[in-house]
């Protein structure tokens, strides 16, 4: 098994080269680092550029010609990796020195897994804990992760706000399928590389925290500070926390899935995920359009109730009975 890391960089001059160093120290080396780096103005170059000469692995450095974004920035560094997996890289973390090892062995255990992603432990900008990790801050409870071991990740990852980027290992056989990554969707690349895949493969947890996921001011994205950023969009509705537009968030997104699975369904077995989106998008819809009053929501209510669908994508009767009187 070949792994390729792909690291997307922009100005990271102040902590790459802990990230780095993170990288070279790995108990299972990475068979190549790809290295995308998106117009920096700092010294990030440079220090890439130290970095391959004196690494024992191969290591490929390319700069954009114009600055493209993270997405397309991770898209271009996935597409010149060469390996069986690759795993995603953020440029201002630290991985623990056995990530890869971990890795190798979750897809090497399990041929009919896709993805694998791991916890993470949130540290300030020093690398000092903050005693937060990652799956509690997402809502990846204990319920939801016994999910992804009876099949059911799809229903889990479509909100989109699940998985870490960097915590994200994948077989690259998966390239075609994820890429291009859709630019209008209401999450980044790394809930649509986890969502596209888990709906023709298995995903595997790591249950333990594989990077020191940084917090800084300079990053584009951080850890979720607040409820409701941790919950998913149907959850966070339940709780009163986001304005009903989130429900044309999932619709637009479950829209794109479904266009990219019919799309590659000579590729891969689609049929599984084509359903399960199918389902999740009667309830969303069932949900958005119950009309006002109790007397005329009651019947749709109770459809959704009897299909099973509260209780498989929303909170069960807590969001039935919040949904008929508010």
């Amino acid at each position: 098994m070949q792994i390729s890391i792909a690291m997307a960089s922009y100005n990271g001059a102040l902590y790459l080269p802990e990230q780095l160093g993170s990288i070279a120290a790995q108990t299972r080396p990475p068979d190549e680092l790809i290295v995308c780096d998106d117009c920096s103005t700092d010294s990030t170059a440079a220090i890439v550029e130290e970095f391959a000469r004196r690494s024992p692995m191969p290591v490929k450095f390319q700069i954009n010609e114009r600055n493209l974004g993270p997405n397309r920035n991770f898209e271009r560094a996935i597409t010149s990796c060469t390996g069986d997996v690759i795993a995603l890289c953020d440029q201002d973390d630290v991985w623990r020195n056995d990530k890869l090892q971990l890795i190798e062995e979750a897809f090497a255990g399990a041929p009919a897994t896709g993805l694998v992603f791991s916890d993470a432990e949130i540290v300030d900008e020093n690398l000092n804990s903050l005693g937060r990790r990652m799956w509690n801050e997402r809502g990846l409870t204990r319920r939801k992760r016994k999910l992804f071991e009876i099949g059911r990740s799809l229903d889990v990852l479509l909100p989109g706000w699940t998985v870490t980027g960097a915590t994200i290992a994948f077989r690259s056989r998966y390239k075609d399928l994820i890429l291009p990554i859709p630019d209008e969707l209401p999450m980044i690349h790394d809930g649509w590389i986890a969502l596209a895949i888990a709906a023709v493969a298995d995903a595997s947890l790591i249950g333990e925290p594989l990077i020191k996921y940084r917090q800084h001011h300079g990053q584009r994205v951080g850890a979720p500070m607040m409820e409701q950023q941790r919950l998913g969009p149907i959850q966070a509705i339940d709780a009163g926390l986001r304005r009903p537009t989130s429900y044309a968030d999932l619709l637009l997104t479950i829209t794109t899935l479904r266009e990219r699975l019919t799309a590659h369904q000579d590729s891969f077995d689609c049929r599984a995920g084509l359903l399960s989106i199918e389902n999740y998008a009667r309830h969303i819809n069932a949900r958005s359009n119950l009309g006002n009053g109790r007397v005329g929501r009651l019947p749709k209510i109770l459809r959704e109730v009897m299909s099973l669908r509260y209780h498989r994508y929303s909170k069960g009767f807590r969001s039935a009975v919040k949904d008929l009187v508010s």
